[in-house]
């Protein structure tokens, strides 16, 4: 029963790591820079369409879950020092560059965003709004683009290390 517990728990947690890291790597490298070459009511309009829709069960889970994986991992692991001391700075990394981040930067900057009517705003409003959301949600999307991938490099060295 604890192998499988361990091993049901480690699995999902390097999945929905790595599908994590996937996602803001994706954001990162050609969403965010696409749509940044929208007119501002475009890009607006695109970045709030696309917020509305990412938030379901599927992709909280997957974006969420590794919150209480990753420390529950490491619980599991505890009797392997190298392992446990991998998988912990990977469930730190994640809770921080992920969990903190998400609720304490970006999802601040959606809020802001999904709550302005942009077709009642000037074209300077929308040129102020979108200075105001854009390269503050980019540099918080970076923190956590660089937390997911180095918190999946690391429970993969953590599986190196656990036998």
């Amino acid at each position: 029963m604890e192998f499988k517990l361990k091993f049901i728990v480690l699995v999902l947690g390097i999945l929905f790591t790595g599908l994590t890291a996937g996602l803001c790597f994706t954001w990162s490298n050609a969403v965010t820079p696409g749509i940044g070459r929208l007119d501002n009511l475009t890009f607006l309009k695109s970045f709030q369409s696309m917020n509305r829709a990412i938030i379901n069960w599927k992709f909280m889970i997957v974006f969420f879950g590794p919150v209480l994986l990753l420390f529950l991992n490491t619980y599991l692991f505890k009797e392997n020092n190298t392992s446990f001391w991998l998988f912990l700075i990977a469930a730190l990394l994640f809770f921080a560059g992920i969990g903190l981040v998400t609720i304490l930067g970006n999802v601040p900057l959606n809020e802001v965003l999904d709550k302005s009517h942009l077709e009642e705003l000037s074209k300077i409003e929308l040129q102020e709004l979108r200075n105001k959301f854009e390269q503050p949600w980019n540099r918080w999307h970076t923190i956590r683009t660089i937390s997911s991938i180095s918190a999946f490099v690391l429970l993969i060295m953590g599986i190196l290390y656990s036998k």
